[in-house]
């Protein structure tokens, strides 16, 4: 009994470990990705437009989750002796950062629709800073509602318990409010608003008789052909969240209403549902041009000084100065480009 005991307690360390491990590279690559996207539309004017302000938000709340919530979702996962509350608002905290990204990721495909059912609507920076500000303010109450009563409850909590997630959040929370309401309902309304994108491209990029590509203004069918792009990449972003959440969330159904979930299949569904964060950057580097044109640009800049910084014939003046006007041209050419 006592070797079958040691055996399984191995068996959970071993597993831990990996899971850590795991969680650790993912948060590296969360941090060093994102981080690269908020540079490349910080650095890059050609794609300093309102629109892209909520893709900056949504490569925030990505970074965040490498920073901040996949370190407290593994102190949350029996590592530390903390108090009920406190574990409750830790808890929270990584909670909060998945609602920012479902309602960024909504608003920029309502930001799509708009776009094209209101061809003279202007998009300007007030109203991208409100959007965004309002999704990382409405995630709030949305994500501490568990701090308002809504959790397990502290009396199966004692001082001597180590701070475990599922400890303190409600099942039924996490089912009925946080995926039935805040994640599949506007995972349903996105769906159904990049779907109306999509066939609306279609039918104005088709030929029709006496309306046929001939007879299409030249830049009308340009600017299509650019939304179908940018909404195909934004779609591909919003599936692979899709794809990375709902196995946890299933979990959190299965273990609700049959009890039959395993450790092993929650922290394989948790580090699925955080490896999201460090896949969405790959896809902008692949699938939006301008993004990818900036990744290019910071790196031969980055490649270039670090080389000439080494040289010894450069004063460090020289080559600042040499970055500075490679970093305009860049830029010059990338507004040319545009237009």
């Amino acid at each position: 009994m006592n070797q079958s005991d040691s055996n399984s307690t191995t068996d959970i360390d071993i597993e831990k470990t990996i899971y850590t491990l795991v969680e650790v590279l993912i948060a590296v690559c969360c941090c060093i990705g994102n981080a690269m996207v908020v540079l490349a539309l910080w650095k890059t004017r050609s794609i300093q437009q309102p629109t892209y302000c909520l893709i900056v938000s949504l490569a925030v709340a990505d970074f965040l989750v490498g920073a901040v919530a996949i370190p407290l979702a593994v102190l949350v996962d029996g590592r530390v002796k903390t108090s009920f509350h406190t574990c409750l608002f830790i808890s929270c905290v990584v909670i909060l950062l998945t609602l920012v990204s479902v309602l960024c990721l909504t608003a920029i495909a309502v930001d799509r629709y708009l776009r094209l059912s209101r061809p003279f609507w202007t998009v300007t920076w007030r109203y991208s800073y409100t959007v965004t500000a309002a999704c990382w303010l409405f995630a709030v109450p949305l994500s501490f509602t568990p701090m308002l009563g809504w959790n397990a409850g502290s009396a199966n909590f004692t001082p001597s318990d180590n701070c475990m997630f599922i400890k303190v959040i409600s099942l039924n929370y996490l089912v009925y409010f946080n995926f039935f309401l805040c994640t599949l309902t506007p995972l349903l309304v996105m769906t159904v608003l990049y779907a109306y994108v999509f066939c609306y491209i279609r039918e104005n990029l088709r030929e029709k008789p006496g309306n046929g590509a001939q007879n299409q203004p030249r830049n009308q069918s340009l600017y299509l052909r650019k939304e179908k792009q940018l909404a195909s990449s934004l779609a591909l972003v919003l599936a692979l969240f899709a794809l990375s959440w709902l196995p946890l969330h299933i979990m959190n159904c299965i273990h609700l209403f049959a009890k039959r979930a395993t450790k092993i299949a929650f922290h394989i569904g948790i580090s699925l549902s955080h490896a999201n964060s460090a896949v969405n950057p790959v896809v902008y580097a692949f699938k939006i041009k301008k993004i990818k044109r900036a990744y290019i640009n910071i790196w031969k800049r980055y490649t270039y000084c670090e080389a000439e910084s080494q040289g010894s014939q450069t004063s460090k003046s020289d080559v600042m100065l040499t970055c500075n006007n490679m970093s305009e041209t860049n830029d010059n050419m990338s507004d040319s480009n545009k237009n």
